[in-house]
């Protein structure tokens, strides 16, 4: 079955490397769910840069990082001053945007894009990955050498305390 919705962390990969992985899972819109889109570490990664790229390479640019990020803003959705995924997951706005996900994934190829290499290490896997699944979605995280690996057995790399893939 061929994943409805993929995920990606930018890493520090080139933009020519994270454009190869994006064609090699025919991506056609980058999600970007990181709370703050900028990069100190890779620049081109900021949000004005990598829009303006994956416009000329035809790839559409959605920033949903107010109500899918990592990092909210809203003092309820933290415990202890991190964030509360559970409390996250029940929040209007991230259910709406998820909905949004969803359509988007009904349409076109997308990828959810946040900053780690490896998913065990984002949100991405750990909050919109699992409700996602919860609400039937086939899920794939394109990992660093360009493999792609199901939220199955993401989860079961979890499990396994595996960590993270080091590729």
């Amino acid at each position: 079955m061929t994943p409805a919705i993929f995920t990606i962390g930018h890493s520090n990969h080139s933009l020519a490397r994270f454009l190869e992985l994006l064609r090699g899972a025919a991506i056609d819109t980058v999600i970007d769910v990181r709370s703050q889109p900028v990069s100190r570490w890779v620049p081109h990664f900021n949000r004005t840069t990598l829009e303006r790229v994956l416009a000329e390479h035809a790839i559409a640019y959605v920033f949903l990082g107010r109500e899918l990020g990592g990092r909210p803003q809203d003092p309820r959705l933290l415990r202890e001053g991190k964030p509360d995924y559970a409390a996250m997951a029940q929040a209007p706005a991230f259910g709406i945007a998820v909905d949004r996900v969803i359509e988007m994934g009904n349409t076109s190829r997308v990828a959810l894009m946040c900053a780690e290499r490896d998913p065990l290490d984002c949100h991405r896997y750990m909050l919109i990955g699992r409700e996602l699944a919860k609400r039937g979605q086939s899920v794939a995280h394109i990992l660093a050498d360009g493999t792609f690996e199901g939220q199955p057995a993401t989860e079961q790399r979890s499990a396994a305390g595996l960590g993270p893939r080091l590729i």
